[in-house]
């Protein structure tokens, strides 16, 4: 058995979504942008922005969709879920071109800073969000 777990650290790129499956589990769908800068040898600037869909379920979707909003900072933790062939949704833009989206079905998601904010003016009231059925870590 193989397991794939994936971190990312990203912001909202619209509210959360929220829905309920037919057996009235709640999921919440949102996407963030995880941004890269760098400079080259060169000294020329390049800048990267990666989008990432999350699934969350059940009390986890519920804490989601009550606490994070468009441009809230995020890290989320989980399983890269992979389309019938093992690889990235493939799907075509507006303009004819074709593009690749990855989801995460989130384990685990820490609210971090608003937009503009630092993590440690995060809303107080916020708890840091897990899946259900986690087991807690043995404290020794």
């Amino acid at each position: 058995m193989s397991l794939l777990k994936v971190s990312a650290i990203g912001n909202l790129g619209h509210d959360p979504e929220m829905r309920y499956l037919s057996s009235g589990s709640p999921v919440c769908n949102f996407s963030i942008a995880c941004n890269r800068k760098w400079t080259d040898a060169d000294g020329t600037v390049h800048e990267e922005t990666v989008w990432l869909r999350i699934s969350a379920f059940g009390k986890l979707a519920e804490n989601c969709n009550q606490y994070l909003a468009k441009g809230r900072q995020v890290y989320v933790e989980g399983r890269l879920r992979a389309d019938a062939n093992g690889g990235p949704r493939v799907y075509q833009k507006k303009d004819g071109s074709y593009g690749a989206s990855y989801e995460i079905v989130a384990q685990t998601v820490q609210f971090l800073g608003g937009r503009g904010e630092s993590s440690a003016s995060a809303a107080p009231d916020a708890p840091e969000a897990e899946a259900a059925g986690e087991e807690e870590p043995i404290p020794f």
